[in-house]
């Protein structure tokens, strides 16, 4: 088992690439804390990982939250002792809204989620980390932040900044014994959807142009297999880098 040993905490892990890492993770060994804003979607998943034999914990966690994201390493680590792998993997959209018509409370939204909330989610993790002279944070971003239009403003600025986070955590941290690396995923068949709120005619008008060169969409237990091997030790060598998961569209 590639994980043997080693607690991980999943945040939205109780639907669409989450559930598929939390559950991926606790077959390979891992204790899982399965962390998400649903807590009842959450306790289903770890209820279904206890089932399968692995070990597990639900927990209400809206990361948008300083107060949530203490309590939920604090809880992780009473839970299970230690902490090893973050993923920080919660997220939602912004309905394609183009610069010109994004508020500030949407923008503030989305970036406190998909933003902030994996910041401060390393920040609590990382004096566990650098006691044990070990760690590592696998950061969910999206083949929106590495181009200009597969979503609108908000979302891509704010995966555009996960991924310059994951860079500066992975270098500064590198000399530590901790690795910080990102997974870019293309179009994944998963519920993020139900999160886009009303939809932007011309941002999505605008983001849909690319969308004919896109080879298929992806199943999320194909995106928990990178993140498999991001927390286990066959990417001891990887580190501060952005796996981009898209069957080849971005490629194009």
């Amino acid at each position: 088992m590639k994980l043997q040993g080693k607690t991980a905490i999943v945040t939205g892990a109780a639907s669409g690439m989450g559930r598929s890492i939390a559950i991926l993770y606790a077959a390979e060994g891992a204790k899982v804390a399965v962390s998400d804003i649903n807590l009842e979607a959450a306790e289903t998943v770890a209820q279904e990982i206890k089932d399968a034999g692995g070990e597990a914990f639900a927990i209400k966690t809206n990361v948008a939250s300083e107060e949530d994201i203490q309590q939920l390493v604090d809880r992780t680590v009473e839970h299970y002792g230690t902490l090893d792998i973050l993923v920080n993997n919660a997220g939602i959209m912004d309905g394609f809204t183009s610069a010109g018509d994004v508020t500030d409370e949407l923008w503030e939204r989305v970036f406190a989620i998909n933003t902030t909330g994996p910041m401060r989610a390393i920040r609590k993790a990382l004096p566990i980390f650098l006691e044990k002279g070990q760690g590592v944070i696998v950061n969910i971003a999206s083949a929106g932040g590495l181009n200009g239009s597969r979503a609108g403003a908000a979302y891509t600025a704010s995966k555009h900044a996960v991924i310059g986070l994951t860079k500066n955590v992975g270098f500064q941290y590198s000399v530590k014994g901790i690795r910080c690396n990102a997974i870019a995923p293309g179009g994944v068949a998963t519920n993020i959807s139900a999160s886009m709120g009303q939809v932007n005619e011309f941002g999505m008008e605008r983001a849909m142009i690319g969308m004919g060169i896109n080879p298929r969409v992806g199943a999320p237990e194909e995106v928990a297999k990178v993140a498999l091997f991001l927390g286990s030790d066959d990417a001891s060598f990887v580190n501060g880098v952005t796996i981009t998961a898209d069957a080849g569209w971005t490629a194009y």
